[in-house]
């Protein structure tokens, strides 16, 4: 059986990219960068495979200037998330392998995370981005799964109510447990809203 991850990344169409380079260009991470060096140093392949190729900019304002509407654009679809948000808390970065005409100087060698780019329907992408409408339409996906789910789950409590069996309570209750997983699983983006 393949995972979740495995199934959306095997049908992600890769023609759609528009080659723009705009998400080499100017790229955040939810890891604050010396979090994120840290994790590299401990062994994260993750951290060690970003850090490789990803150079930090020296502010948000070195970043806007290459491209203020990508940078504003992920500020403002995370501060929807995150009122709090601080800006001076976050790193942008650029591809160091990006050339001039948006083509990878390394791509036959380039690391899963650029393979596999946008990994998750949860990818912040740039305005105009070939994946926008593709990305959209999988992240509906997500909320009919997680609705679907909930619905499940208001029809479990109700059958609960007609059974006092310990052996039927107890399938009822694994199932209501695998549920609220799918549900938890996407908390991080509004679940609990959908």
């Amino acid at each position: 059986m393949t995972s979740y991850e495995e199934s959306y990344l095997n049908t992600r169409p890769q023609s759609l990219c528009h080659m723009c380079g705009k998400c080499c260009r100017v790229v955040t991470t939810p890891t604050p960068y010396n979090k994120l060096k840290r994790m590299a140093f401990q062994g994260d392949e993750g951290a060690k495979d970003f850090l490789s190729i990803f150079v930090p900019y020296e502010s948000i304002e070195a970043a806007r200037e290459v491209d203020a509407g990508v940078v504003d654009n992920i500020l403002n679809l995370l501060k929807a998330d995150n009122p709090d948000l601080k800006e001076d808390e976050m790193t942008f970065y650029c591809c160091k392998y990006l050339q001039d005409d948006n083509k990878c100087s390394n791509y036959e060698n380039r690391p899963a995370l650029c393979r596999h780019f946008p990994s998750t329907p949860w990818a912040i992408v740039p305005p105009g981005c070939g994946f926008e409408g593709w990305l959209f339409g999988k992240r509906e996906e997500d909320k009919e799964r997680v609705r679907h789910a909930k619905e499940e789950l208001l029809e479990l409590e109700l059958l609960k109510s007609k059974y006092d069996e310990p052996k039927i309570l107890n399938k009822i209750s694994s199932v209501e447990a695998k549920l609220h997983r799918t549900i938890d699983f996407y908390k991080k983006y509004g679940s609990e809203n959908w």
